[in-house]
Order: C-alpha cells, then structure tokens, then sequence
C-alpha cells in the first residue's frame, strides 16, 4: 500500500493536538503584514483540508493542492465547512501546475520534509515562485535536525483509539538525518479481533543553508524565519522552523 491511503482516514484523530485555528490566525497576520490585498492562498499539501478551511475564513480564496488522492477525497468531506470558495487539485509539489497566479502560498507541518530529495525541494520552490505575483508570500516550515536526531529518532510512537490503534515506529539516519517511519494500524473489526494495515515514508532533513540558496536562486526573498507559529527567533531546540518569503518583482 503507497503512503497516506490508510493514513488519510485516521490523520485528523491522530494529529488532533495540531492547532489549526491558531496556526491559521498566525498565518493571516504575516500574509497581510506583507500583501494586505492578497486573495488567492495555495494551500501546498494541504492533506485532509483543515487548514484551508481555516484559512478560508479569512476571506481567501483557496487552491488546496496535495499527492495523495486519499488525503483529498478527506478534504472533500469537509466542503460544506469552508467559508470560502476552494478548489482541489491532485498534485505534488514539484510537478505544481496551476490555472494562474496566486498571492500567498502555505505549505505547514513539515510536508516539505516528506519530499524524496533536494532535487525535488528545489522543483517545488521553483514551481511556488513560478506562479506566485510579485509580492507575494510563501510560508513553508521544515523539521529541525534536532527533531529528526532527538524526537523522532529511533522512538516508538502508540496511539490508541476505542475502535484502531496505530503503532509510529521511527528510524533516525546519521549519515543525512533523515527518518524512516512505519506505521502500522489495527482496526478492530469485532470483539477482540484486528485487521492490521502498513504504511511507510520518510522524512528528508534539509539545512537552513540550502533551503536560503533556493529561495535566492528562485527570486524570493526571506522576511524572517521563526521557532514554528510563533515570532521567536529560531532556538537550539526548535522542532520546526518556519521561513517566510516574498516574491521579488
């Protein structure tokens, strides 16, 4: 089974601590620091949608792109929830191919890490700034080495619910600190009896140096970059930094 079929039915129980109505509000604020006129927001990986739906409430217009067709159909579910107007799109971020131009472009919790290479980060950053106006923001995050070295590592993660339980088992690379991760669910079926389902990807890491370079290759210029949603500057156990750009005329 490829990566984020059986994931996409249990991702919204299983990231439910992620906040985002506050991670959408935080996202606003910089956007309209920076292009109070903005209106069309790409949502990049945007997974089961509920970051769009936030984002919609702020009056933008969406484009929700993301891999995995599952994770879509997720999203579509959501529908009658959005504030707004949205479109989605089947896509990877390296191969984006829009209708036209955006004015901001989101892409949050480390799905940039979940990119095979650095090839593939340099596409997807090129292809951002290709269909972004001048002026316009790109907000993307990126996990630490830190989180990938000290957090993830090589832990095992359990999450259980009355009706599946999901095992996180993570190993950490030295070499390039990268993270393997499977995922095994068990989805009871009756009584004491389980089903068991297997996912598996990986989590690239890439350094602050490279991510800079590409930025500068690709005409957009950093603004700041931050220890995750918040304005702090970047800490030695930061888990995600988050880089905030805008596209040069």
């Amino acid at each position: 089974m490829s990566a984020y079929e059986r994931f996409a039915e249990y991702y919204d129980r299983l990231t439910v601590d992620a906040d985002y109505k506050s991670r959408g509000a935080f996202f606003d604020k910089i956007i309209k620091q920076n292009f109070p006129k903005a209106e069309l927001l790409l949502d990049l990986a945007c997974g089961t949608g509920s970051l769009s739906m936030e984002m919609s409430k702020y009056g933008y217009d969406i484009i929700g792109v993301d891999s995995s067709e599952d994770m879509l159909a997720a999203a579509m579910q959501k529908m009658p929830e959005f504030a707004g107007s949205v479109m989605f799109l089947c896509q990877t971020a390296q191969n984006l191919d829009l209708y036209g131009t955006i004015d901001a472009c989101v892409c949050s919790l480390d799905s940039l890490n979940h990119l095979p290479d650095e090839k593939a980060l340099e596409a997807a950053i090129s292809r951002v700034s290709l269909f972004m106006n001048p002026g316009g923001v790109f907000l993307f995050d990126l996990n630490t080495l830190h989180k990938h070295r000290d957090i993830l590592a090589d832990s095992t993660f359990a999450y259980e619910h009355d009706d599946f339980l999901c095992l996180w088992r993570n190993s950490f690379d030295s070499k390039d600190g990268s993270v393997e991760i499977l995922l095994d669910f068990f989805d009871r079926t009756s009584g004491n009896n389980y089903k068991r389902y297997s996912e598996n990807f990986s989590e690239q890491f890439f350094d602050s140096s490279l991510v800079l370079s590409l930025l500068k290759k690709y005409s957009m210029e950093l603004l700041n970059i931050y220890d995750g949603d918040s304005f702090t500057a970047p800490q030695d156990d930061s888990q995600r930094l988050l880089y905030t750009a805008i596209k040069k005329d």
